[in-house]
């Protein structure tokens, strides 16, 4: 019998309190379920503790300040929140998904009248490109869609509306055969794929794109910061269709994907080498070592908490 996500053992930190796996629902008009008025994270447990909670915490609240979702808690009480389920479940390793979302006190387009709920949910879950997949490297189909500009949509919140032209992408790419999707942005310049950001190996120097309108990631913060720590340029600049031909080693990051190797863009292929082999194991020391406080390379995220709603 397949474990859904809703049918399971387990706890889920829920506007307050621990409840019951299978008790942490949400009614049928919600108003988050109809126009994707929710903010969420991804994080990873390493040894029983969150990589960079507290950066994860304080971008939710700068996600829902971007969207005008009040969320009634405090960065530290989020990341109380957190510990608190995570050693509920007994977690070791997993991934931690906090969402806050407009509930169904209202419905309608405007937002106003709803309450902000949040949950924080963790399980076992391994790298999003999991086993031999990962280490040989995924392939990658370009996607039709766009990242929206700025003019269109908040892109730096981690917001569920913005996602469904990922899903989208991300299912057609599977369904042609590729792991997943590189997306350009609304100038046509690379920028992430449906849920990582990109990294590409030009002539001696590790290019990313600047995230103009999309999440810079907590990930691709720390990986910069490795790159860095062994002597290597890093660029954080445009990046071009065109750059794709002169990489010659591309890779992945995301807190569900971790550091993944790239084997091939649609058709163009890529050697997996030494750089993406040398960072997995650098970023494996690092998650280890590392107080689950520190912001590490993502200080600019430490936000001053929004305080109570009314």
């Amino acid at each position: 019998m397949i474990e859904t996500m809703d049918d399971r053992d387990g706890w889920i930190w829920l506007d307050g309190r621990l409840v019951p796996w299978r008790e942490a629902r949400a009614h049928a008009l919600t108003h988050a379920l109809h126009y994707g008025s929710s903010v969420f994270e991804g994080e990873r447990i390493y040894g029983g503790r969150v990589f960079r909670l507290a950066a994860h915490s304080a971008r939710l609240l700068r996600s829902a300040r971007l969207v005008d979702l009040v969320i009634p808690w405090t960065r530290r009480q989020i990341d109380e929140a957190t510990r608190a389920v995570v050693a509920a479940n007994g977690l070791s390793e997993g991934y931690v998904r906090p969402i806050a979302w407009r509930g169904s006190e209202a419905l309608g387009v405007s937002g106003l009248g709803t309450a902000t709920h949040l949950a924080i949910a963790p399980w076992a879950w391994p790298n999003y490109f999991s086993g031999e997949a990962r280490l040989r490297g995924v392939r990658l189909r370009m996607a039709q869609f766009r990242r929206p500009s700025p003019q269109s949509a908040p892109g730096e919140s981690k917001c569920g509306r913005l996602y469904v032209i990922c899903t989208l992408e991300k299912d057609r790419a599977i369904a042609a055969g590729f792991d997943d999707a590189l997306m350009l942005d609304w100038k046509g310049r690379v920028a992430e794929a449906t849920g990582a950001n990109i990294f590409l190996s030009i002539d001696g120097k590790i290019v990313t794109p600047r995230p103009d309108n999309f999440l810079d990631g907590i990930t691709r913060r720390a990986v910069i910061g490795l790159c860095r720590a062994r002597g290597l340029e890093v660029e954080e600049r445009e990046v071009w269709p065109q750059d794709l031909a002169r990489a010659s080693d591309v890779f992945l990051t995301g807190s569900a994907s971790e550091i993944t190797p790239v084997r091939e863009i649609d058709g163009r292929h890529y050697q997996v080498g030494k750089l993406a082999k040398v960072l997995i194991d650098d970023f494996a020391a690092l998650v280890l070592r590392e107080d689950a406080e520190d912001f590490g390379e993502n200080d600019h995220l430490v936000d001053e908490p929004m305080g109570r709603a009314a």
